[in-house]
């Protein structure tokens, strides 16, 4: 039908605050043209300034929200944030494959800012066996590291790109944003099925407002992929838009902390 929307489902947190989480995902979906339906997998009071409490919803609720929506809506891909448990994990894993979900993009929150970890090992271990369900993994360094077990820097990022997606069975979108930067930053896409790198290249920007451009970017790539664009034309093009997004909202002001992306460039 010519007249169905585009959708992507978002399986994540909320940010009270609106930066990150679900509420970054609806907007930069929105942003980049397609539906946004949600499922939330737990609720944090946060601001601008930092996260004070996270409440996780019951597995069982989780499963309703997916069952509900996998059972009525056909999605074109699935984007997958916070998931703050071994049982989380295992109840989206379920529903996903109960539904034959493709095009799932799969965020693996796992360290907070802080650079405290959000996941036990066994979580960690169950995400891992969940990895090659999915279409691509888009870790930053420290998940990266986790994942690996070994550090990761601008000398071997491409070959950690490759390491976890010969490992994981995945393709791979691995963020250099927490390496040192000049003029440019760096992120590197290896694809499993071509066996091929992409280094992506976008302008350094200056600025301390960059609250949920994880988020953000899985969102994009995930909607660019439910439109029918390819893997690496959706990760190009969601680099693309994120990097744009900071540069908008560089100097704009929302809290008292570290502010959101401008995911409209309004």
């Amino acid at each position: 039908m010519s007249n169905r929307y585009k959708s992507v489902l978002s399986i994540a947190g909320s940010d009270s605050g609106g930066g990150a989480g679900i509420q970054a995902d609806i907007k930069a979906i929105s942003a980049n043209g397609a539906f946004s339906a949600t499922v939330i997998t737990a609720t944090t009071a946060q601001n601008t300034k930092g996260v004070t409490d996270i409440h996780g919803i019951p597995p069982e609720h989780i499963e309703k929200q997916l069952e509900a929506v996998l059972s009525d809506i056909a999605f074109g891909a699935v984007k997958i944030g916070m998931l703050h448990s071994l049982e989380v994990i295992e109840t989206v894993k379920k529903m996903l494959m109960r539904y034959n979900i493709n095009n799932i993009i799969l965020d693996p929150v796992m360290v907070a800012t802080s650079g405290d970890r959000l996941l036990d090992k066994e979580a960690i271990k169950t995400l891992r066996s969940f990895l090659p369900k999915v279409e691509l993994v888009t870790p930053n360094i420290p998940e990266a590291e986790i994942l690996l077990g070994h550090p990761v820097s601008f000398e071997n990022l491409e070959a950690s790109a490759k390491e976890l997606s010969d490992t994981f069975q995945v393709s791979v979108l691995l963020k250099g944003g927490h390496l040192p930067f000049k003029d440019e930053m760096t992120d590197v896409l290896f694809l499993k099925e071509e066996q091929k790198i992409i280094t992506i290249k976008n302008r350094a920007i200056k600025t301390h407002h960059t609250h949920g451009t994880g988020c953000s970017l899985s969102s994009a790539i995930a909607t660019h992929l439910s439109l029918g664009c390819s893997l690496e034309e959706s990760v190009i093009k969601g680099c693309n838009y994120v990097n744009q997004a900071i540069f908008d909202g560089k100097n704009r002001i929302l809290g008292e902390g570290n502010g959101p992306i401008n995911h409209f460039g309004i």
